[in-house]
């Protein structure tokens, strides 16, 4: 396995175009190498890549081998749609975009006018698909919105949680989408209410000013909806708690991990969804093998659930190469339209020719208590969240 993804790994973008060729197919991988979105893009490309590896192995998509180019985003837009165009010049038959919509649609747009497929690795706004690029465009990830909606409606039924308080920070599409989701589920629990709410910057040194229009509630709310993502949240969920407040501390998947909790000593409370566990809890034990097999082939452990839309992604989009029989772009887009419920490691998954992307779906709930992250629920929102509540 590790010789495979080193040979896939070392195959890089050429610096003219690639002709085609009848004997391989390609895939071309438009990252973060370099820069933040690297913590997001490198292990879900790793788990991409090991699902490549598996392919190849068992003879290949449409009896040829996978090959691979990169280009290194360096997490900078201007850099992507660069990155975009390298990869496609290079040869690319698919093309795989960063985590996050805002720094992975560059490219996606790219391969959109190329009149190639893209896949976001594992961005989560309803933009990364047909809402934002095009009818090319799929995630490989769930909604953030179903994020904050299953946050939402697990707390208030499980938990009794009635009354919430909302704190954005509004630095990415993803962190809106969370609170969007969370506000689309909010009316919809009977007797649940908006204590108050408040935004923030990822980048703001200090959020004390949102921390005491908190404390001057007149109860602490049961729940805080916290809709944000590394690196700003280490230091606003340490703040909080460091307040003194102790409500529970809702969040998305963007935080989950044990990389970061150090810097929140015995961190109780803090509940976030994730796709699988990378705790060895995962109650498919086809998730823990896989973890096995991603410490073997990277030489380490998972560090967070944002390894698995990779290996999806890589699964649906062969799965649908091989039932068009072709990499043919208007082909394969059917081939992935007609998936309902297809079966994956990570959970079934759906796309219409009304979106590419997953507006319900299970959810792991992971609690962090004293420090130390594990699953003690699931979930799945009681309906889907409609296209039209997702675009507003």
């Amino acid at each position: 396995m590790k010789r495979l993804i080193a040979a896939l790994a070392a195959t890089t973008c050429l610096t003219a175009p690639a002709l085609a060729d009848d004997e391989k197919i390609v895939v071309g991988f438009a990252t973060a190498e370099t820069g933040f979105m690297q913590a997001y893009d490198k292990p879900a490309q790793d788990a991409a890549m090991i699902r490549i590896a598996e392919i190849n192995a068992a003879g290949g998509l449409l009896g040829k081998q996978i090959e691979v180019v990169n280009a290194d985003t360096k997490t900078d837009r201007a850099e992507g749609a660069k990155a975009g165009l390298s990869v496609i010049d290079a040869g690319a038959d698919m093309v795989v975009v960063s985590c996050d919509y805002d720094f992975g649609s560059p490219a996606a747009l790219a391969a959109e006018s190329a009149g190639l497929p893209s896949f976001f690795l594992c961005a989560e706004s309803i933009k990364a698909g047909i809402q934002g690029v095009g009818p090319n465009s799929f995630s490989a990830s769930v909604l953030a919105a179903v994020q904050g909606a299953t946050m939402a409606e697990w707390a208030y039924t499980k938990k009794e949680a009635r009354t919430f308080y909302r704190l954005l920070d509004t630095w990415t599409e993803y962190n809106k989408g969370i609170c969007d989701g969370f506000d689309w589920m909010l009316p919809r629990l009977a007797d649940a209410t908006l204590a108050g709410e408040d935004t923030f910057l990822n980048e703001d040194a200090s959020i004390a000013a949102q921390i005491t229009r908190i404390k001057a509630l007149p109860e602490e709310p049961d729940a805080i909806m916290l809709c944000t993502m590394m690196p700003g949240a280490v230091s606003a969920i340490k703040q909080i708690r460091a307040a003194g407040i102790n409500s529970m501390i809702l969040n998305g998947s963007g935080v989950d991990g044990s990389y970061w909790l150090s810097a929140v000593p015995d961190l109780s409370n803090f509940f976030v969804p994730v796709q699988g566990s990378i705790y060895g809890d995962d109650p498919n034990p086809e998730v823990t093998a896989f973890n096995a097999k991603y410490k073997e082939a990277t030489g380490g452990d998972p560090s967070t659930q944002y390894v698995y839309p990779g290996y999806v992604m890589i699964d649906v989009w062969a799965k649908a190469v091989e039932r068009a029989g072709t990499v043919e772009t208007s082909a394969v887009v059917a081939e992935l339209e007609k998936m309902t419920g297809e079966p994956t490691l990570f959970g079934p998954r759906t796309f219409t020719s009304e979106i590419h992307h997953q507006n319900q779906a299970r959810y792991l709930i992971v609690e962090t208590n004293a420090g130390k992250p594990g699953v003690v629920d699931e979930w799945t929102i009681s309906e889907a969240i409609p296209v039209a509540d997702l675009m507003k």
